[in-house]
Parts: structure tokens; sequence; C-alpha cells
């Protein structure tokens, strides 16, 4: 009996030695016992940056001018001098028609023109005549009335009347003749007007080109019948077709939703995939209207292609800057929080890793930055994500996230992939 009883007190000396062993190691106190109640949170480093959203669209070149060539008159075609492919400036002869009804006209209205300048010169002889003749009549009307008035009764009455009414006959004729000679003037520019007319339907047998550019397409041959252009709505075919090359227009749909952020004189990053060339260009010129079919709006940018590397037809991926701000505080978006008050505010840290709620002025915002235009300065730390977990003036244990300064952020409105194409793919 006296055995079990030693047994016992031995088991509970034991379990008590065990015990306070236990206690004692997993007892904390004193700062280590504070520390371990402090939360960690995640934070992030305000810092300078830029943020941008670039929209991506894909493009096509298209010729600065098109143009139908006709002729202004119908002819055989007595020779073109040009083919697909040439090369043409302003001015050059493009071909040349026959017209032999007109040759004819010419020769008309050329006889037409000169028999009215000889008409011109006959009435010219015949008003100097006239004038000549009425000088002569009323000089000696004159002398017979001075006559008669120094001495009367010197000459007869009779005399002095016819003497008169010659004078006035031959001032009625040279009247005519000045009627006669303005006659003729009139009959000459109503000649030359003709004869200009058809000089200028037989110089439209020359067929000029009224833009340099490229043929790129032929439609008469020598000895075909070619009908003249009276009107737009002809439905005759052009001697050619002209593209002005030397200047491309890139047509660029801008989406509707972007259409606010394009302006005259914005810059877009070109890349002209088969040729292998990035170069950068300026927004000329919108049509200010979204196609009701395709929600887009044409936007053109000039591109100068003096030497013709860029056939009109190509394609271009393009990049438009439509927003951008640069050293300007960034911080992440996830670190903003919306107030009761509608107020953006983030939960900043002090020195002391106590937590500060400020109220923030917010600009452009990206998918992972936003810019902070008041509230915080650069190196101020912010906590991201689970900010409901936590109080103002709380202090908590800061885990520094790595987050970048600068951000941009891409819009795509369609690329081209000629290689995804060739192989029958692609966006």
């Amino acid at each position: 009996m006296q055995k079990r009883n030693n047994v016992a007190t031995a088991a509970i000396t034991a379990a008590c030695a065990v015990l306070s062993v236990t206690c004692c190691r997993s007892g904390l106190s004193g700062p280590e016992a504070s520390a371990a109640s402090i939360p960690s949170a995640r934070v992030a480093v305000a810092k300078r940056g830029e943020i941008s959203r670039v929209l991506t669209l894909a493009g096509q070149f298209q010729p600065y001018q098109v143009v139908d060539v006709h002729p202004k008159v119908s002819g055989y075609m007595k020779r073109i001098n040009v083919d697909i492919g040439d090369i043409v400036h302003e001015g050059e002869t493009l071909a040349v028609l026959d017209v032999p009804e007109l040759q004819a006209q010419l020769q008309e209205t050329s006889f037409e023109l000169k028999q009215s300048q000889e008409e011109i010169a006959r009435a010219q002889h015949e008003l100097k005549s006239a004038e000549a003749l009425n000088a002569a009549l009323h000089a000696q009307s004159v002398r017979l009335e001075e006559a008669a008035a120094t001495r009367p009764g010197l000459i007869a009455q009779q005399e002095l009347d016819d003497a008169q009414a010659k004078d006035l006959s031959s001032q009625a004729q040279v009247d005519a003749a000045k009627a006669a000679m303005a006659s003729a003037q009139q009959h000459a520019q109503a000649a030359g007007s003709d004869h200009a007319r058809v000089q200028a339907l037989e110089n439209y047998t020359t067929v000029t080109a009224p833009i340099p550019g490229v043929v790129v397409w032929r439609y008469a041959d020598t000895g075909a019948l070619i009908q003249g252009g009276a009107n737009s709505n002809d439905q005759t075919l052009p001697i050619v077709r002209l593209s002005q090359s030397s200047v491309l227009r890139l047509r660029v749909p801008v989406p509707e939703d972007d259409v606010s952020d394009v302006h005259e004189g914005d810059a877009l990053q070109i890349r002209v995939d088969a040729i292998h060339r990035s170069f950068t260009g300026k927004i000329v010129r919108f049509t200010r209207s979204v196609n009701f079919e395709t929600r887009t709006m044409e936007t053109e940018v000039d591109v100068d292609n003096k030497d013709l590397s860029i056939a009109p037809g190509m394609y271009a991926n393009t990049a438009l800057e439509l927003a951008s701000v640069r050293n300007v505080v960034t911080i992440p978006v996830e670190a903003l929080i919306l107030s009761a008050q509608q107020q953006e505010t983030v939960f900043a840290l002090d020195a002391s890793n106590r937590i500060t709620i400020r109220g923030v002025q917010v600009g452009l915002q990206g998918t992972k930055l936003a810019e902070v235009k008041s509230g915080l300065e650069p190196g101020d730390r912010v906590l991201i994500g689970g900010q409901e977990k936590y109080h103002d003036d709380e202090v908590v244990n800061p885990v520094t996230a790595s987050t970048p300064a600068s951000e941009i952020v891409e819009q795509s409105g369609g690329m081209i992939d000629l290689k995804a194409g060739a192989n029958g793919g692609g966006e």
C-alpha cells in the first residue's frame, strides 16, 4: 500500500515538472508579446514615373489622289505613251488622239478669223476716207459762210445751203463708217472666240497628266475609238488611271470610345511590316463623324513617299498615344479607397509604421498604376489591398512589395499580323 502511494506521488511530481517546463517554453512577456500582436500589411512606395494610354490600330495606305484621265473629245487613239507602272509628271503627254473633223473646223474658223480681220481693215479705210471728205466739205462750208458774212449778197443763199448740206451728209457718212467699223470688230471678236473654241478642242487631242503620279491602269490601245467625257454621268472608260503616290494617306479607324482623344497634330508611331520600316507621323485630318456600321472614325496621316517604297494598299500597325503624364507621383491602383464622401483616399504609413488615412487627388489611371496629383510625395508608403482589415492610427508591420513606377496601357483596336495572315490566322 505504501509502495503504491509512493509511485503515485512520483508520477504527480513528474507531471508537474513537465508542465512547468512547457509553460516556461511557451510563455512570452514584454516587447516580444507586443511584437507578436502587430499585424503585417503589404505596402508600396510612391514613386516618380509616367503613365500612358496607347491605342494600337491597323491602318491602310491610300493614294493621296486618284484620277481617271478622260479626253475632252472623241477620236481614234493615234499614240499612247505610257503603260501601267510608269511614273509621269504633271503636264506630261500621255496620249494623242486623231480627230480629222476638228482639223477641218479649225481651218474654217481660221479663214473666218482672217476674213473678219480684212473686214476691219476695209472699214478702217472707209472711215478714214469719210473723215477726210467730211473735213474738206466742212472747211468749204465754213469759208463760204465767213465770206457771206463779210460781204452780204456776194454768195447766193442757194450755194450756202448746198455747202452746208454736203457738210452734214459727209458727217453722216463718217458716222456710218464708224458703225461699220464697230460691226467688223464685233464680227472679228466672234470669229476669234469660235476659233479659240475649236483650237481648244484640237488641243484636247493631246492628253496630258493633270497630276504627278504613277499609271496604275491603262484602258486604251493604239487605234481604239475613244469617247470624250461630256459630263460626270458618262460611263465611258478613261484612257489611264493615275495615282499620286509620292504622298500617301494612311487611314486609321479610331473606335468610338476614343474619338474624343483624337486631335490634329497628335503623333502616331507607324510600323510597316511589309518593308520593315518604322517612323513617326502626325494626324492631319479626320472625318469628325462616326461610321454607323463600324462605329469608328476615319483618321488620316499624310506620309511622305517620294521613293515610292510604300505601295498603296499596304497595311501598317500604328500606336496612338491617347493620354500621358510624365514625371508624376504614381502608386498602384489597389492602394486607392473610395470613402463614404466619394473621396479617393489611401492608407499611408508614417515613420513609426502607423496608419494615417489621407485624401488624395487622382489624375490619369492605368490598369495597374494611378497618378497622384496631391496628397502624397515620392517615398511615401501606402497599403495595397485588404485595407478593410486595418484602421486609422493602427501600427502595422510593413511588407514592402515591388511595384513599377511607370505603365503603358495598350488598348487594341485591331492589328495586322502578316505572318499569321499568311498561315491562315491572324487577328
